[in-house]
C-alpha cells in the first residue's frame, strides 16, 4: 500500500504497540494494586468528648473498641452521644471519614485506556487490510 492507506497503516500499528505494549502491564499492575488493597468499612460510632476535644467510639467487626480523637476543625462539632456513620480503613483503623471514600486506581484507569486505543487501532488495521 501507498499513499494515504499506507501512512494510516503505518499510523495505526504504531498506535496500536503504543497502546498494548505499556496498557496491558498496567492494567495488571491496577488489578494486583485492588486486590492488595485494605476495604473501607462502615460503622456507627458515637461521639464522644475528653479533654476539649472530640472524637468517634465505635467497635468493628471482630469485637474490638476503636477510639479517634479529632480536633473541632477536623470534622463538625457533633453533640455528644450522636450516633454516625463513620467509614474507616480495616488494616489502619486510624484512618477514617465521615464521607463514603472513593476508589480511584489511575493504573486501571490509564491501562484500560491504553489498551482500548491498542486493540482499536489493532482492529482498524485489520479492516484497512481488507478493503
Amino acid at each position: 500500500m501507498t499513499g494515504p492507506e499506507g501512512a494510516l497503516g503505518v499510523v495505526l500499528e504504531t498506535m496500536s504497540w503504543v497502546g498494548l505494549v505499556p496498557g496491558i502491564p498496567l492494567l495488571l499492575f491496577g488489578w494486583i494494586l485492588a486486590l492488595r488493597a485494605c476495604k473501607w468499612i462502615a460503622a456507627t460510632a458515637e461521639v464522644f468528648e475528653a479533654g476539649g476535644f472530640q472524637g468517634f467510639r465505635w467497635s468493628d467487626s471482630d469485637g474490638r473498641q476503636h477510639s479517634i480523637l479529632h480536633e473541632p476543625s477536623e470534622a463538625p462539632i457533633m453533640d455528644v452521644g450522636t450516633h454516625v456513620t463513620l467509614y474507616y480503613d480495616q488494616c489502619h483503623p486510624s484512618r477514617w471519614s465521615l464521607a463514603r471514600p472513593r476508589r480511584t486506581n489511575a493504573a486501571i484507569i490509564i491501562g484500560s485506556i491504553l489498551t482500548g486505543i491498542g486493540l482499536l487501532s489493532v482492529v482498524a488495521g485489520f479492516a484497512l487490510m481488507a478493503f
